[in-house]
């Protein structure tokens, strides 16, 4: 009856909480009491006039609602859990996937690079035969995923020989820089 007369559950798009308002400390009280022998563990603080009991956490809110038979209530409420939690899965996973895009454009930058110092200094064609497959496979794919490098080399490559097979061009590159730089000087 008391979350009937004075209970409230926020928006549950908005972090988890009830709320049952109470116009004595000692009802108050109770009210908490009562919420510990189902094991819910509420809260209460003073508002204006009024205490107010509250629960946070959609487990517990959730709970609460079965034991006061607040079914269509329970329903509507974990629908709603259900469709947050989806697309609050969905954006992490749409987050995951922009930020590793990001760092293959990034590393594709820089390996691109890299070669065309190769190319502009010494030649592809001085580069023994497996750098030089996978230089040209990434300037003409440069939006390849390693993995996807790999399955367009001739034989196939793993995702792994891929990865040292640039590092290896972008060490030689590095070198090129270094060598470079103690000749300017």
């Amino acid at each position: 009856g008391s979350f009937l007369a004075g209970g409230s559950i926020n928006n549950p798009t908005t972090p988890y909480h009830l709320e049952i308002v109470a116009p004595y400390h000692s009802y108050a009280q109770l009210i908490t009491d009562m919420l510990s022998s189902f094991n819910l563990e509420g809260r209460y603080f003073k508002r204006k006039e009024d205490f107010v009991v509250y629960l946070k956490g959609a487990e517990k809110i959730g709970e609460f609602l079965r034991i006061v038979s607040a079914h269509n209530a329970l329903l509507a409420f974990e629908n709603v859990r259900i469709v947050k939690g989806v697309r609050n899965r969905i954006n992490r996973l749409v987050n995951c996937e922009t930020a590793n895009l990001t760092k293959t454009v990034f590393a594709s930058q820089e390996q691109i690079s890299n070669i065309g110092l190769i190319e502009k200094t010494m030649g592809l064609k001085a580069l023994p035969p497996t750098l030089r497959q996978v230089a040209q496979l990434r300037l003409r794919f440069p939006e390849a995923t390693l993995q996807e490098l790999g399955e367009m080399a001739v034989p196939p490559l793993s995702k792994s020989a891929i990865n040292h097979r640039l590092r290896r061009i972008n060490t030689l590159a590095q070198k090129i820089r270094e060598n470079s730089t103690s000749n300017d000087n």
